[in-house]
């Protein structure tokens, strides 16, 4: 939602970005953005950071980089804190996950060893492939969320921060259906006091997040901020939320290729995918529940983007397969194979093979910046509640409750960019055209 009579406040001061786990994700955020700032590295992946936007006719040659067009948080103005089960500090961790050369890490050492991960919320019923000791005790949910509400306040006290921004970068927790409890925010923090199995560590998180009224972004799959009582709650505070699931390797290539058969009318018979992944993520994802998890996230992407009841001869009845292998040796480094069977003129087979050698963390660092960039601007401007608009980074974008999610990620980045526009009093862009050939 945007507040009526939009006034942008200046991104004045510090902007704390606390991380929820200092794993892999986390690492590579931090390290990336002391890399930026020393001038070792270029922010390669970040819309914020690198893309423009046109503004106009295209005649009018306007096309100013986006960090230039609205006001951002400046890299230098960013402080991190995170929590973590493991009492390592960024600096360890980093070295731990593998992701980044230990010659880039040794330049940035003092920066990274300075970060500490403060105690996290933890339920191994929620992660069961996980544990640690850097953990918080308490007699109830309640109090555990209290907890975090005073981390919070402690971090922003001590590092001088004016705003703060919330992003859940930790593991996939099991698989968990709405239920009563998730209906209002009475029911909820009535689940709280009463330590309900329906309340998954990363909702804690959240709740602490939206009642200290600060924007909170959930880069997993799991449930989280995707409930009535907390997207109420948001709405109601004014906290801009959204979420879920990084978009990074192998949907990322769906969104892509999934619409460009789409547009040309290309008929789609199945499309088989399959991963295999080193990192801790992938050892999260061997456990069955944390896999259902995922996999509902995964495959819900093609169903949206092709309309089988629009278009039920080309994709009524394709069949869509996901697999995701925990196999060690490859590290962050995950390898995703798809064999796509589709079909064409006079309705004869062909096949399209892709197989994507990626770096999960890399994908997913510079989308964890721009949210946290974007999501303070949304505060600044008056936004509130689920930002649509941000479905660009995310395999399961939510909506509000009567919309179906837009999952093409041409049209996202269209209504990005248009958002954009909007809050800068600039003409939206149709791609209409027309006025060139009166």
């Amino acid at each position: 939602m945007i507040a009526k009579g939009i006034e942008i406040k200046p991104p004045s001061g510090k902007l704390g970005v606390l991380l929820v786990g200092l794993g892999a994700v986390s690492t590579t955020v931090i390290a990336g953005v002391e890399a930026i700032r020393k001038g070792l590295a270029k922010p390669i992946g970040s819309l914020t950071q690198m893309a423009t936007i046109r503004l106009g006719k295209r005649t009018e040659g306007r096309s100013p980089k986006i960090k230039d067009f609205v006001p951002l948080a400046e890299l230098d103005d960013l402080i991190f804190g995170a929590w973590d089960i493991f009492e390592e500090n960024c600096y360890e961790a980093a070295l731990h996950c593998g992701v980044l050369e230990k010659t880039l890490l040794e330049q940035l050492r003092p920066e990274l060893e300075c970060i500490k991960p403060m105690r996290a919320v933890f339920d191994k019923n929620y992660v069961k492939r996980l544990s640690g000791t850097n953990v918080k005790t308490a007699n109830n949910k309640r109090e555990l969320a209290e907890m975090l509400i005073a981390d919070i306040e402690q971090f922003r006290k001590l590092h001088g921060c004016t705003r703060l921004v919330m992003i859940w970068c930790a593991s996939t927790e099991a698989y968990l259906k709405p239920s009563a409890v998730h209906q209002s925010i009475e029911t909820f923090e009535k689940a709280l006091e009463e330590n309900s199995p329906e309340i998954a560590p990363s909702m804690i998180y959240a709740y602490a997040a939206i009642k200290s009224r600060i924007p909170f972004a959930n880069g997993a799959p799991n449930l989280t901020v995707d409930i009535p009582a907390l997207t109420n709650l948001a709405i109601k505070l004014g906290v801009p939320i959204c979420g879920k699931d990084f978009k990074t390797g192998q949907t990322l290539m769906k969104t892509i290729v999934a619409p460009g058969l789409k547009s040309r009318m290309l008929g789609l018979s199945g499309w088989y995918s399959t991963n295999i992944l080193g990192n801790r993520d992938g050892e999260v994802l061997d456990d069955p529940e944390s896999f259902k998890t995922k996999e509902e996230s995964k495959l819900s992407v093609l169903e949206y983007i092709l309309q089988p009841e629009v278009y039920p001869e080309l994709y009524g009845d394709f069949s869509h397969v996901v697999r995701i292998n925990y196999y060690p040796p490859r590290g962050d480094n995950k390898e995703g194979w798809d064999n796509i069977d589709i079909f064409g003129w006079l309705g004869y087979p062909m096949q399209i093979k892709i197989n994507f050698l990626c770096r999960d963390s890399i994908l997913a660092a510079p989308i964890a910046l721009d949210l946290a960039l974007f999501l303070d601007l949304a505060q600044r401007c008056g936004m509130y509640g689920i930002q649509e608009w941000l479905s660009f980074y995310f395999k399961s974008p939510m909506t509000a409750p009567q919309l179906y999610p837009e999952h093409d990620l041409f049209i996202q980045l269209m209504k990005l960019k248009n958002t954009l526009r909007h809050i800068r009093g600039e003409e939206l862009i149709t791609h209409l055209g027309l006025e060139y050939y009166d």
